[in-house]
Order: C-alpha cells, then structure tokens, then sequence
C-alpha cells in the first residue's frame, strides 16, 4: 500500500507515545494529521499543539462519523481496543485502519539504500526479553541494533537513528490490523488468555498474533515454540521456511547441557547470566531469530547470552532479609506469566494483585 502523505489525512486515535510518534512520522512524510483522545490531559493537549493541531477531545458517535469521513486512514493507539466505537466507525464508512508498525514497516521500505533488515517476537509473555535478548545478541555480531515496537521506543521513532537492523517487539495490538509489515525471521513465543478487555474474543487475540506471519516472502523464515498446540497450528499453516525451538524435541533446544541448533551446539547453558526454564526457551528464540535469518554466528550467540542483563520487574531479585529472598515481578500481568516465573523455584509465598484484563483467574 502506498503510504505517501502528498494531499492526504490521517486521524491518530490515542495521543501518548505511540500515537504521537506515528503522528510526527506521518507529517514528516506530507500527511495531514487529525488528533482524538477519549481521556484529554494538558500534557495530550501540549503534544497535539507541538504537532499543530488542535486535540479533538472525547469525540460521541456524531463527532467520530464525521472525523471519519474527513480522512483518509484511521490509525488507533496501541490503547484503544478493538471494540472502540472509532473502530467501528472505520469498518462502516470503509476507512482503512492502520497500526504503527505497518506504516513504518512502508516508511522504511522507501527508505533510501534501500530498507533494514527485521526480526519481529510475538507473543504473550516473554516479548519485551526477548527482544532486548535478540538486540543484544546483534550488537555482539557488530550490527547497530534497535529493540523497538512494544519497548518505550516505536518502530517508526526509530527509522532515523544510525542503526542496521531492528528486533520488533509486536503485541496484539499492533498486529491487529496488519497490512504489509513482515520480518526476515519472526518467533511466536507462547499464547494464554489476555488482554480480553481489549480484544472480543481468544480468537480474536490469536488472529492477530498470527497476523505476524501473513505477509512473509518466501525467504522468510517462521519460528514457533514447538510445546504450544495454538502457536504450533499457526506455524504449520504458515507455510514457508519455518523452525521450532523448546526445552526438548525441537530443532533448537537444550541437549546434554548447552543450546543446540540444525547446525549443532550454540553455547552453553552455564554460559548465561540466569538459567530459569523460561530464560532458557527465551534464549533459544533468540537465538533461532538470528541464526536463521544469518545475521549472527554462535560464538555471537554466547558472547551475548554471557553479557545480557534482564531487564527490570521480571523476576527481579530485590535482596534477602531473614533468610528470604524478594523477588519483583510486577511485569507478570496475566495467570500465565505468573505460573511461569512461579515454576521457576522449588518454594515460594506469592504476593499478588492489579487490574484483571478479562482473564479468568480461578
């Protein structure tokens, strides 16, 4: 899809970072850019000012019909849900419906020299480490690597900076309404309810986690985790080149005590900086993202593995006081991230609490 701006309008739903990184991307591009937020704050409307326009705020079904009809692309923030009136705006006047990463994904395609490569996660846990794991990795190659997407840093925030290549963190949300976007190698980590507030239905998340796949060119390479039926049934109907990767009996994996590709031993496992069940199937995606797309050696692979620093909230260790450890893992937002860090230790007093997103949590 064409996604010059020459003489055509956008309306970014949802100003916070995203949507006002898209919006500034889009005017430096020749859009025209309409700005609508259903929860107006100062600082939404200072931003909305800083792109020169005025902040539609909390729009009703009127008002929204007719910001509609006045563009030419709706593009919701990553924080507004499926079911948002916009949306169905959008779907009755006929309006595509644009994400973040799929405009840049075609910004980056103009780019001149051509466009960098991609390596895009997905998946209900494990995104955000594995994708710094992915990027860190790289930088250990040589390569100027940016961890974008779902990280504090958009995708299209990022086709200025002096880099070679980009691992995309991609949640539901940004997937939900692809139309182009595609990496050379892309890994499906996991899938287990969530987000139900923002999507209608579990098939409705898992079509557009699947969407990460739709738009491959035959080259491009397909990575699911061989231990879950949903990801594995996507993968198979993928089509293409694709790989599995799992603690056991997939073509990468932990065997006799280091990580183990196609092509043999990776690195071993005593070479990591924290060796959880789930930091070690996180690492071997990684390591199938950079591998298979040929953008890494193994000796890079453990260079990285052995200097990686997880990032903060995910099981991390705060100290010990009497004896007992105290761990932070505010990151764990749904039942199935907590039961992963919870299989993570022999005993264990679990402190909870939050938002439930939908989920069922008995």
């Amino acid at each position: 899809m064409n996604s010059g701006g020459a003489g055509r309008t956008a309306l970014i739903y949802g100003i916070a970072v995203a949507g006002d990184a898209l919006a500034t991307g889009l005017m430096r591009r020749g859009w025209r850019v309409l700005v609508a937020d259903d929860a107006p704050t100062e600082a939404k409307r200072a931003l909305a000012a800083g792109l020169g326009t005025n902040l539609v705020e909390a729009p009703d079904t009127e008002a929204l019909a007719e910001l509609v009809a006045a563009v030419d692309i709706v593009c919701p923030a990553p924080g507004v849900p499926e079911t948002h009136p916009v949306v169905a705006a959008a779907v009755a006047a006929g309006t595509p419906l644009r994400t973040e990463i799929d405009l840049a994904y075609e910004f980056e395609q103009q780019r001149p020299g051509g466009p960098r490569p991609m390596l895009a996660i997905t998946g209900t846990d494990g995104k955000t480490t594995t994708t710094l794991l992915t990027a860190h990795i790289l930088e250990a190659a040589g390569h100027r690597a940016s961890a974008v997407g779902n990280t504090d840093v958009p995708l299209v925030a990022a086709l200025d900076d002096d880099v070679d290549v980009f691992a995309v963190e991609c949640s539901s949300f940004r997937l939900n309404w692809l139309l182009s976007f595609r990496a050379e190698a892309s890994v499906w980590l996991n899938l287990a309810p969530d987000h139900q507030n923002w999507h209608t239905s579990m098939a409705s998340y898992e079509a557009a986690k699947a969407r990460m796949w739709a738009h491959r060119r035959p080259t491009d390479v397909a990575i699911g985790f061989a231990d879950d039926e949903t990801v594995m049934r996507n993968l198979r109907a993928a089509g293409g080149p694709t790989r599995t990767f799992a603690a056991t009996d997939a073509d990468y994996r932990i065997d006799n005590g280091s990580l183990v590709g196609p092509s043999g031993i990776i690195a071993p496992v005593a070479c990591m900086t924290r060796t959880l069940p789930h930091d070690l199937t996180n690492a071997l995606a990684a390591a199938a993202l950079v591998l298979e797309s040929g953008l890494a050696t193994a000796a890079d692979v453990q260079a990285g593995l052995a200097t990686f620093h997880h990032p903060p909230h995910r099981i991390e260790p705060l100290g010990t006081i009497g004896g007992v450890q105290w761990f932070n893992d505010s990151k764990a937002t749904s039942p199935h991230a907590a039961l992963t860090a919870i299989r993570g230790f022999d005993r264990i007093v679990l402190l909870a609490g939050g938002l439930n997103k939908g989920l069922d949590l008995a």
